[in-house]
């Protein structure tokens, strides 16, 4: 594994902070091509209760994109929809080593578990 420094930690926040943070298991049900981006990619995400678009940029942190769908991962489900290459994005990715420069990976439960619990 390649030489990592851990970033500083970030300034200290209350717990409400982390509480305004609706994050959910989902499972990615199809990753698609955005043919006018080079790095996003369309996830059809099942919550469970209802599946939902969220865009991430992930089509040049892997050889096969695809790879992913059937997976289960964390996506931070109540930020503001964004729209990016044409496409409204309504949540976001929750992946680790993006922020650090390291090639990311999903967060994801450690065994099956049903689509929408939340974490934290």
């Amino acid at each position: 594994m390649a030489e990592f420094t851990p970033a500083p930690i970030k300034p200290i926040v209350g717990i409400t902070a982390l509480h305004a943070l609706d994050i959910r298991v989902g499972t990615i049900e199809r990753v698609e091509e955005i043919p006018r981006s080079e790095k996003l990619m369309k996830l059809t995400v099942d919550f469970g209760d209802h599946s939902r678009t969220i865009l991430a940029g992930i089509k040049k942190e892997r050889e096969n994109s695809r790879e992913i769908e059937g997976r289960q991962a964390l996506f931070v489900v109540n930020l503001e929809p964004r729209k990016m290459a044409g496409e409204v994005s309504a949540g976001m990715l929750f992946d680790i080593g993006y922020a650090d420069g390291v090639t990311p990976v999903l967060s994801m439960p450690e065994r099956a578990v049903p689509n929408g619990p939340r974490a934290g």
